[in-house]
């Protein structure tokens, strides 16, 4: 089962739909229909509705006012306060300011530009444009800016106008506390509005942050073009680089009959062999590329026929899951370890690449095992298992007092050698309690470890205890 994991930075956190269809619409409809107004605030909102304002989830909903007080060259700005890490309200700031109606059409611009100052030397996180919560379509974002306490302008390249013909997210932002050691400060903006500059100049564009990424798969399992990045020359001189949503974008297949790729990016493997993903912007043709070595139809783990009443599932698609905190607790420095999950025709799978140990964690609550007499995994290892090879499968129990360390947690470690560890082939581990002497108690069972890798590439299903 494939863990779905959440983290701080919003960008990415950001799920882009594709649509069924979209009708064409001429100059005339679009002109007749939704307006081409450039100004956001500017003293004032313009043209926003009453009902704008969406703060992402997690942070302080009451971040942001209208300040009449402070102003470039005027008496009234947005203020943004950023919470203290340890707001009980939110750790972060971050919203997006759509249009309450139906959209507006900005073909007619090449830039989002404002005046921004904090009230000392930040670093803000994100802000940009083009999410509107619905399909968050033409994103456009700059990260990492640096603000400094005197008003400055700050331009946000439009990638390609003519695909904005109606927008309804105006504005979108997301600050935290990272540089300034966990505490809060304000920053404000003013003059927020689009423009045509008509001297800012594409110096290129990317996929998968320029890189030539290949990755292996299976008939059936989807891959995603990202890294979807364009670069521009300001009118200042300076080149800013910008961080794109997929529909920018045109993206082909050099093999359609190995794989498909549609407007959002998502790849689809179809049969064994081959393929490569590149992209356009503009007709202008991207660095980067995704190629896709599809391996054939997948070979699934055995399906468990135990009952549900006779299991505690951790990882398994046949049965409810435990709360788990991690599939992969990437322990720094040794672990080298990554996750490369992926879903084959609905059966999720943890894909461990580069794998030389992980840890599965599930301590919120932990699992009383008391009544369980067996562990039991399944494991394929799709590469050649070197002389020597072991897998050795390690639990923990966090003792009487349910957390890490204390001085009362207990492990044992069961070591798997050839001839039981094959290549190409799922491999079910199971595992008595009663040879696991090590273990004192499993009454607050809460890691599962895996080692032993020698850097290479270990798949894991149905991981869970039974009686």
């Amino acid at each position: 089962m494939k863990n779905i994991k959440l983290n701080f930075l919003v960008l990415g956190m950001i799920t882009i739909f594709a649509t069924s269809c979209e009708r064409e619409l001429s100059d005339e409809a679009v002109d007749a229909t939704f307006p081409k107004t450039a100004e956001i605030f500017s003293d004032d909102f313009v043209a926003m509705g009453s009902d704008f304002y969406f703060p992402y989830g997690g942070s302080k909903p009451t971040a942001w006012t209208v300040d009449r007080q402070e102003g470039y060259n005027s008496n009234a700005s947005l203020r943004f306060d950023v919470p203290n890490a340890n707001d009980p309200e939110g750790n972060f700031a971050g919203a997006i300011f759509r249009v309450d109606g139906a959209g507006r059409n900005l073909t007619n611009y090449d830039a989002l530009t404002f005046y921004i100052k904090a009230s000392q030397g930040v670093t803000i996180s994100e802000l940009g444009f083009g999410e509107d919560f619905e399909q968050n379509k033409y994103m456009a974002t700059i990260t990492n800016v640096s603000v400094g306490t005197n008003w400055t302008k700050v331009i946000i390249p439009i990638p390609d106008a003519s695909k904005l013909l109606q927008e309804r997210g105006m504005f979108r932002y997301a600050a935290g506390t990272q540089g300034t050691n966990g505490m809060g400060y304000t920053f404000w903006i003013d003059d927020l509005k689009f423009e045509k500059l008509g001297t800012i100049r594409t110096i290129g564009a990317s996929i998968m942050n320029g890189n030539n990424v290949s990755v292996n798969t299976f008939v059936g399992v989807n891959s995603n073009v990202t890294g979807i990045i364009s670069t521009f020359n300001l009118p200042n001189g300076r080149n800013q680089i910008v961080n794109l949503s997929t529909a920018y974008f045109e993206f082909s297949s050099s093999n359609s009959s190995v794989t498909s790729v549609d407007s959002n990016g998502l790849v689809t493997s179809l049969s064994a062999g081959s393929s490569v993903i590149t992209g356009t912007i503009n007709g202008v043709q991207a660095t980067g590329s995704l190629t896709i070595n599809c391996q054939g139809n997948f070979v699934h783990a055995p399906t468990p026929t135990r009952s549900q009443a006779n299991v505690i599932s951790i990882f398994s698609d046949r049965y409810n899951n435990v709360p788990v905190n991690y599939y992969n607790g990437y322990w720094q420095p040794w672990q080298t370890t990554v996750s490369s999950d992926f879903t084959v025709n609905g059966d999720n799978i943890l894909n461990y690449t580069i794998f030389n140990f992980v840890g599965i964690e599930f301590s919120s609550p932990t699992v009383n095992a008391s009544t369980m007499t067996h562990f039991h995994l399944d494991a394929f290892i799709p590469g050649s298992i070197a002389p020597g090879r072991q897998l050795r499968v390690i639990l923990v129990d966090f003792g009487a007092n349910g957390v890490f360390g204390g001085g009362d947690d207990t492990r044992h470690s069961t070591t798997f050698t050839a001839p039981f560890l094959v290549s190409q082939n799922w491999m079910s581990i199971d595992i008595p309690f009663s040879a696991m002497p090590g273990l004192a108690s499993r009454s607050n069972v809460a890691q599962i470890i895996l080692e032993g890798g020698d850097n290479s590439v270990i798949y894991v299903d149905n991981v869970y205890f039974y009686n």
